[in-house]
């Protein structure tokens, strides 16, 4: 073969090899852009919406507590149009209600995404999100080539969910009972949970059940095409919670209570009603109260529901209990007579005194005229066991209602201690065993109910999305003395205000009973010269039946219950007259 052709042959060899490495790298080019993954739009898309904790309602179809949903601006500023800048800042301005010179700052901080606010309501989020429309329609944000995708896209303002706020808008009404909220972070979404009161203890019927979910193949507007492939979740929010308490009723009672703990100057007044026959709480109320979005270091002695989590000495309200203990158990006849020792009488070497001298009295008038020495002697007829299982049948020292948490049950001497006869007479009007108003309010209710105990309840029922009612079941009443026993208590309570402690709680055309109680209060295992006073009771006309108690804390104008716990009875008496809750029967 001559040099010529040798030449001819290399040259057509090397255009082939290089023809066959430019193929491979070729292919290697395809098989790559086939492989990697490509930042394309996904087909699918998925939407959430966070459901909403339930609302808590009054008798009267006010709503106490509900909750908004909270939104968060976010806009890229890459994405805004320089010669529309200011457009978009006067915009949202107006729209979301923040100075221009606030949005101007935190646009300038960085270049890229920016959160605008974090706490719009929803409200102002529909009204952002139809900004948000508009922005787009007038070109304020312009489009821009991804560099490392070559994909063209536009980012505008976005109003995004980002938590909840529990919202209390009558203020400080029904608290502390209500209790209050606290917020908690959940994958950068701000939820609620419940601290205190009925928001904690109906936590589980309260809080969201479901959040809505939809996911699916999307259009070109990014919206989800519903169809057999498509999916969706519906949301569930928290069941509503209703009660008993009518807040019209309420706002009337908390008002009252305000204005005399100001005429006592007492540190706390509090009160509690209840409808005897179906057991309804109708208003549970304290002088001390807070705002449930905005507690305070000075609010924290409030925080706590004092009608169940104060527990203290009763005194002479428990001289009631103990008399029906001596009358059931036919220990005692009312018009047995007992030695009054003219106002001082030593037991073992224990002094007991009385605030007005007898000489003789009978054993009713004992709790008309609010003798210790009286009760102490009578009290002695029982043995502390007999003692002990009483006032355990009445209901102390055990949980008085089943709405409520935290409740301090407070307690009772043991039967051995009950035996001896000091500790016996102490505890017969009061002393050496400690309760809380409800505990005081489910134990007066048997001198109501012929007998029987009744199981405050302040919530009703609860409710669904759909409006349908799930009753809250009532609590057997359990017999606690025979109806005879129950109905000669009620006639000496009825007694007590007609002539003895309790006469300014007297209302013309009702039948008003109860029974007066001071009692010393400890600090540091001492009795102190501080005291707190009670009047426990009913009120009926011919058709309705209440139990009533109040207890005011430290009083500083007077010692005595007579003179502080009863006005603030007769007041409640006459706010219920007012709203139609009872009727006098007055013959004119």
């Amino acid at each position: 073969m001559n040099t010529q052709s040798k030449n001819k042959s290399k040259k057509i060899f090397l255009l082939f090899t290089l023809l066959s490495i430019g193929f491979l790298i070729f292919l290697g080019v395809m098989l790559s852009n086939v492989v990697a993954p490509r930042n394309l739009p996904s087909l699918y898309t998925k939407n959430t919406s966070y459901a909403m904790r339930g609302n808590i309602l009054s008798a009267d179809g006010f709503t106490l507590a509900y909750t908004t949903k909270l939104y968060k601006a976010v806009v890229n500023t890459k994405f805004i149009d320089p010669q529309k800048k200011d457009l978009f800042i006067e915009l949202f301005s107006i729209y979301s209600g923040i100075s221009p010179k606030e949005i101007r700052e935190k646009l300038s901080k960085r270049n890229g995404v920016v959160v605008l606010s974090y706490n719009i309501e929803e409200k102002n989020a529909q009204y952002l999100k139809k900004l948000a429309y508009e922005l787009r329609r007038y070109d304020v944000f312009i489009v821009r080539l991804n560099p490392r995708t070559g994909i063209k896209t536009i980012q505008g303002l976005n109003i995004i969910e980002s938590g909840e706020s529990r919202e209390y808008p009558y203020k400080k009404l029904l608290t502390p009972v209500i209790g209050y909220t606290h917020k908690i972070e959940d994958d950068g979404y701000t939820k609620i949970k419940g601290v205190k009161g009925l928001e904690k203890r109906f936590e589980a019927e309260l809080e969201a059940r479901q959040d809505e979910l939809s996911q699916g193949k999307r259009d070109v507007n990014g919206y989800i095409i519903l169809n057999k492939e498509s999916f969706t979740k519906q949301q569930l929010n928290g069941l509503n919670l209703k009660l008993n308490i009518p807040a019209s009723l309420q706002i009337r009672m908390e008002k009252m209570l305000d204005s005399m703990k100001e005429e006592l100057d007492a540190k706390q007044v509090m009160l509690a009603i209840m409808d005897t026959k179906s057991a309804k709480v109708l208003s549970m109320a304290s002088s001390n109260r807070y705002l449930p979005k905005d507690i305070r270091k000075e609010d924290y002695p409030s925080l706590n529901s004092a009608m169940l989590e104060y527990s203290f000495e009763p005194g002479s309200v428990i001289k009631t209990i103990t008399f029906a203990l001596l009358l059931d158990k036919k220990l005692i006849n009312p018009y047995d007579l007992v030695n009054g020792h003219n106002g001082r009488f030593k037991i073992g070497r224990k002094v007991i005194t009385d605030e007005h001298e007898f000489d003789w009295l009978s054993a009713e008038n004992v709790i008309v005229h609010s003798s210790n020495i009286g009760i102490a002697q009578l009290a002695q007829k029982m043995s502390g066991l007999e003692f002990h299982e009483g006032l355990k049948e009445f209901g102390f020292a055990s949980k008085s209602i089943p709405d409520m948490i935290y409740e301090r049950k407070g307690s009772i001497p043991h039967p051995t201690r009950l035996n001896n006869e000091i500790y016996k007479a102490t505890c017969s009007y009061g002393y050496g065993m400690r309760a809380n108003l409800m505990q005081l309010i489910r134990a007066y209710s048997v001198f109501n109910n012929g007998g029987k105990s009744v199981t405050p309840q302040i919530v009703d029922s609860l409710i669904n999305e759909l409006g349908e009612e799930t009753k809250i079941p009532k609590l057997e009443q359990m017999q606690i003395v025979n109806p005879e026993t129950a109905h000669r208590m009620k006639q000496i309570l009825i007694k007590t205000v007609n002539k003895g402690t309790g006469v300014k709680a007297i209302t013309p055309g009702l039948e008003v009973g109860g029974k007066t109680g001071t009692a010393h209060k400890v600090e540091d295992g001492r009795y102190v010269n501080k005291y707190n006073t009670a009047f426990l009771g009913f009120v009926n006309d011919k058709t309705k039946k209440y139990t009533m108690g109040v207890v005011v804390i430290e009083p500083k104008k007077s010692q005595f219950a007579a003179q502080t716990a009863v006005p603030v009875f007769k007041k409640a008496i006459d706010i219920m007259i007012e709203n139609g809750y009872l009727k006098p029967d007055i013959i004119e």
